[in-house]
């Protein structure tokens, strides 16, 4: 068995420093990494990458050729790879024994969650190369400062999950950027999550372009809370710590810790196992690190409705109405 990640993502929500990082890590702790870069668009890679779709394909030129954007290029090179997919079998068999497999994928999201080509190639390669892969959904932390912008990563997330059929992690991408572009309605866990949404919407409301849409949002909340199944932890790639905790969970879902590659590897990858206060270090201690904690609120948090702050609460909550 060979185990990996499908690095997935927008645009500009760090997938290829994701993938430098976490394979610098990966290498610190054991563990033999290959890197396979399947973005056509990404010329200039930060880490050497094992297997390059450009000597496959360049988005330059078939848009060229074909006189499509960048958009319409990508779907069509996802599409030439589908259709060669034995190039890229073959290109990965010899990392097949002893290595850690890390896809960059490009930055469409309509790959992910519209079009099958992307999902057409990764299971071919998970039947016919018997891998175990887990999809690394990247979303930008910053989205939680607007409401409106966090509704549509919910919904992206979700459709992403329910297309891609794989073992799936949302990440809060650059945590320690997370109040860059303005403060935080509501505590981390607010938003990492994803439970009654209801409370977004008065904070919707003060922006008279959200307000229109009110009877839209109050749908697509209540669909994403029916769901039930997005959540989010948290990234800072220069944090070893919090690459680290990434990694665990990442173990968990692919099974690595359970029949992994290399043995030494799979010493770290055993801390997994044990009892680990996940909430703490995935939400708590993240907010004690990058999020001031002002003693003074200003008049619309302190009118504006609370969510509860744990689950326990958010059940009673719900009770009691």
């Amino acid at each position: 068995m060979v185990f990996g990640q499908v690095v997935i993502g927008p645009p500009g929500s760090g997938k290829t420093t994701y993938c430098n990082g976490m394979s610098q890590f990966l290498q610190l702790v054991g563990r033999k990494v290959a890197v396979i870069n399947l973005d056509p668009a990404n010329d200039s890679l930060p880490y050497d990458c094992a297997i390059n779709i450009e000597d496959l394909i360049k988005l330059e030129d078939v848009m060229a050729e074909h006189s499509l954007g960048p958009n319409g290029g990508l779907v069509y090179c996802m599409d030439f790879l589908d259709k060669n997919i034995d190039w890229l079998e073959a290109k990965l068999k010899p990392l097949l024994k002893d290595h850690y497999l890390l896809f960059d994928f490009p930055g469409q999201v309509e790959l992910f969650f519209l079009h099958e080509n992307a999902k057409k190639v990764i299971m071919r390669l998970v039947k016919k190369l018997d891998l175990r892969l887990t999809a690394v959904h990247l979303i930008d932390a910053h989205l939680c400062s607007d409401p409106g912008k966090y509704i549509s990563a919910l919904l992206l997330s979700l459709s992403t999950m329910l297309h891609m059929e794989l073992p799936h992690v949302n990440v809060l991408s650059k945590i320690d950027l997370i109040e860059s572009y303005g403060k935080l309605a509501f505590n981390l866990d607010f938003y990492t999550d994803a439970h009654d949404l209801s409370y977004l919407q008065h904070h919707l409301d003060q922006d008279p372009r959200s307000a229109k849409y009110r009877k839209l949002t109050k749908e697509l909340c209540e669909v994403i809370e029916n769901f039930s199944l997005v959540d989010f932890t948290t990234l800072d790639i220069q944090d070893k710590v919090s690459v680290g905790n990434l990694v665990k969970l990442i173990d968990k879902t692919n099974g690595y810790i359970f029949a992994g590659i290399d043995s030494s590897a799979v010493e770290f990858s055993k801390i997994a196992v044990g009892q680990v206060d996940w909430d703490y270090y995935r939400v708590a201690a993240v907010q004690e690190k990058y999020i001031k904690d002002d003693e003074v609120f200003d008049d619309e948090i302190i009118t504006s409705p609370q969510p509860p702050s744990s689950i326990a609460e958010h059940d009673l909550q719900k009770d009691e109405r």
